[in-house]
């Protein structure tokens, strides 16, 4: 059990939804709203963050922690995804009003924005190829493979064992670089 579980149990126990509301905000939604943005955009990764925190509010009296807290946002915000995709939000009215709640998700916002300013800063400190390397991987979703072929001088006359040892270096390469990316961002204490 985490410690956010463990502080939620009381909550949910005296039946404090909005302050088990909030407190769950206040640890998961930067994260949730990064996660949302992440597969939707900013803009609509917002809309679906504001539709999730109400389905958080409403959830939370059926929620009975056969799972973690983390992982029952995460099913939040995946069916929030589900139902903006297919349009449903956008043609129904908010059955609970969380106007209660504009400040924590003001909150959540701020932080998710500092957090993202404070990566952005962090990556471009880095070298152009680890810069590269960091996009091709994670936001383009290439393979090492792939990427590979990109880092070797000529993949025209690349062969195998060459392409083989070169994703290797990348592998390795790319872990160092999320290990540096780590302790940066523990340094500056831009989140716990």
């Amino acid at each position: 059990m985490t410690r956010l579980d463990a502080e939620l149990r009381p909550l949910l126990s005296a039946e404090r939804f909005m302050e088990a509301t909030t407190l769950v905000l206040r640890n998961l939604g930067p994260e949730i709203l990064g996660f949302l943005s992440a597969v939707l955009g900013n803009v609509d990764g917002d809309e679906v963050f504001a539709a999730f925190s109400e389905s958080l509010w409403r959830s939370l009296a059926a929620y009975r922690a056969k799972c973690a807290i983390r992982t029952w946002a995460y099913m939040l915000a995946r069916q929030q995804i589900s139902r903006y995709r297919k349009g449903a939000r956008r043609h129904q009215q908010p059955q609970v009003r969380i106007s209660e709640l504009a400040d924590v998700l003001q909150e959540v916002r701020r932080t998710y924005t500092t957090r993202r300013a404070t990566l952005t800063r962090l990556r471009n400190e880095l070298s152009i190829e680890d810069r590269e390397l960091l996009i091709l991987r994670i936001d383009r979703e290439l393979s090492f493979d792939e990427i590979a072929l990109l880092f070797v001088d000529d993949p025209s006359t690349a062969d195998e064992q060459a392409l083989r040892r070169e994703a290797a270096r990348l592998r390795k390469r790319f872990q160092l670089i999320k290990d540096q990316l780590m302790t940066r961002v523990r340094e500056i204490q831009a989140w716990p």
